[in-house]
């Protein structure tokens, strides 16, 4: 048999790398080869070495232990060949969704996708994994955070981090066909971040996007894609909501103002968009001691990043000399001033903010950037000091205590105890022309497609609005939409409960029966109960007879539900459809 190794490991050497064959051995030469095997791989991992030079020398061993446990004898009772022990659990950061869990769900999708359609918005899917190139360098620090896969017949690919580039993708390759598009996309998208379950931060999790690409008069489709932010929130009944406001042309003009190298200004954003989190002397000492920021252009930063307003912000930084003579502070300004006048139109500037501590760490936008969150919802109050004389800042909020880390790899971290803060940003977005530019590799008209969206993280809705029903101590979620249950009074009439629950579902009304011949009405009852049906229908050999069917309303087992409502047959379909909401 040919070795995994060829000579033996010694503290001062690296090993080195050979390709295994395995060849059927004697269980003693197989144990041998594992422990040897074992050792190469302990040293590679004292060593520190690559993934992908480590990864072949586990897989090594792993074909060893393999072929060992199929060379073990049988001794009859089962206990000769090596059993596969299953850990019975998700993945981290991942969860199974129950039925209760499942129809909130899908009403939340469904109001969402009745906003997007009600504005012209079309659907489209893209694959779950790109070429790693197409996503690689698009998302400024968090990159680190996309999931890599092994190479596959010779291409590299990742797992997508968001919708967003995947849509700019698509149009680079379908541009020609889709110059402007209203497109809508709800999908998984997974992140190796560290998850917090219960405030919705998971790996795996659903985004709900919408996107305006083409070419348009300036903040037209800005100012409705945050209309469709307001529209989707209000439906989904999450309370009092703010979106911050920001444009990505006045922070690279404040950030240079203020005299920020112009090679450091994402990194100073993306540490500037932890103000919500962190205090300001946090985010100073992030930009000083570990981004090698000068103290005093950090001090003038916080002069503006700690300012929060309207409409009348936006004309008093306007005034401001050193911004307003940077051109692309000046723009920045200029497009947020058209903004406002288009979100008063629409009706929707109640619910903005202009943060100018709102960064967004993404590297693709390139115009105005938000985010909605539901903390301190309401709009904060115009702020009478110029950018030069800010007052001192609120209290800032308790700083989050990191959890400790469990020893092991980078997949095996605490879940981040988030119990100071609530569950954050629920949607965001902003403008990115260039991103399609970029993969088109044009940077002319042509190639150039403008465009600007919205993300909601579904997750996180939904840790909000469980949340919400348990204050108010509602009970669970349902764990199905049927709305009828057609049950038997006397002896079974499986014939007609079929007959009955075929005529409801010709009329669209969600309808079950109990699969069995001759039901017991306790057990009947206790089914509607569980799956809190809203109504049962009857049948008895009586009524039928008399061409009657009788209809009752479940009001739960306090209440009691009294005969319910006696019918004639024929009445039974509008009766119902007039109830539910759906009269013919």
């Amino acid at each position: 048999m040919l070795r995994a190794w060829t000579r033996p490991l010694s503290a001062c050497s690296r090993p080195r790398f050979y390709s295994t064959t395995f060849n059927m051995a004697s269980i003693e030469q197989l144990t041998a080869d594992i422990k040897s095997q074992g050792d190469i791989v302990r040293q590679l991992k004292l060593d520190k070495v690559d993934k992908d030079q480590l990864q072949p020398q586990l897989d090594a061993l792993a074909k060893l232990k393999e072929q060992l446990a199929r060379l073990k004898p049988d001794d009859g009772k089962g206990k000769g060949k090596a059993k596969k022990a299953f850990t019975l659990k998700t993945p981290k950061g991942t969860k199974d969704w129950h039925p209760s869990d499942m129809l909130l769900r899908q009403s939340i999708f469904r109001k969402i996708t009745d906003v997007f359609e009600l504005h012209g918005g079309v659907t489209i899917d893209t694959p779950v994994f790109e070429l790693k190139e197409i996503l690689s360098g698009k998302y400024g620090e968090d990159s680190k955070l996309i999931y890599d896969l092994q190479d596959q017949g010779g291409e590299l690919c990742s797992l997508r981090y968001d919708l967003t580039v995947p849509f700019a993708r698509f149009l680079a390759i379908n541009g020609s066909q889709y110059p402007n598009i209203k497109r809508y996309h709800i999908a998984k998208v997974y992140r190796r971040d560290q998850p917090a379950m219960s405030k919705g931060r998971m790996r795996e999790f659903y985004q709900c996007d919408f996107d305006i690409a083409g070419t348009y008069d300036p903040m037209l489709p800005d100012a409705e894609i945050l209309t469709i932010a307001c529209e989707v929130l209000d439906s989904l009944g999450i309370g009092e909501f703010t979106i911050k406001l920001n444009h990505r042309k006045l922070l690279d003009g404040l950030f240079a103002v203020c005299g920020v190298p112009e090679d450091k200004i994402r990194t100073i954003s993306s540490a500037v968009d932890k103000l919500d989190k962190l205090p300001w002397e946090d985010v100073r000492k992030e930009m000083t001691v570990d981004k090698g920021l000068d103290g005093d252009v950090a001090d003038r930063i916080g002069e503006y990043v700690k300012l929060k307003g309207g409409e009348e912000l936006v004309g008093r930084l306007l005034q401001d000399e050193k911004l307003s003579g940077n051109a692309s502070a000046k723009a920045g300004l200029e497009d947020m001033g058209l903004l406002f006048k288009y979100l008063n139109i629409f009706g929707v500037s109640t619910k903005m903010s202009f943060d100018l501590s709102l960064a967004r760490g993404l590297d693709y936008y390139t115009g105005i950037i938000y985010e909605a969150v539901t903390e301190g919802s309401a709009p904060p109050a115009p702020i009478a000091a110029t950018p030069s004389a800010v007052p001192a800042p609120t209290a800032a909020p308790p700083k989050k205590e990191k959890a400790p880390k469990k020893a092991g790899n980078a997949d095996d971290e605490a879940d981040i105890d988030e119990s100071t803060v609530g569950v954050g940003s629920i949607a965001a977005g902003g403008r990115y022309d260039e991103l399609v530019g970029m993969f088109s590799g044009s940077s002319g008209a042509a190639g150039r497609i403008p465009c600007v969206g919205i993300s909601f993280g579904v997750e996180r809705l939904f840790s909000l609005l469980l949340a919400k029903a348990k204050e108010k101590g509602e009970e669970a979620s349902r764990g199905k939409a049927t709305e009828v249950f057609v049950m038997s009074l006397g002896d079974g009439l499986l014939e007609e409960r079929m007959k009955v629950c075929a005529e409801l579902w010709a009329a669209g009304i969600k309808s079950e029966f109990m699969y069995k011949n001759k039901p017991k009405l306790p057990q009947q009852f206790a089914f509607v109960d569980k799956e809190r049906i809203p109504y049962a229908v009857t049948v008895s050999p009586d009524e039928l007879a008399s061409g009657q069917i009788r209809v009752k309303p479940q009001v739960g087992k306090e209440q009691g539900s009294g005969n319910g409502v006696l019918l004639e047959r024929k009445e039974l379909v509008p009766w119902l459809l007039k109830e539910l909401g759906r009269q013919q």
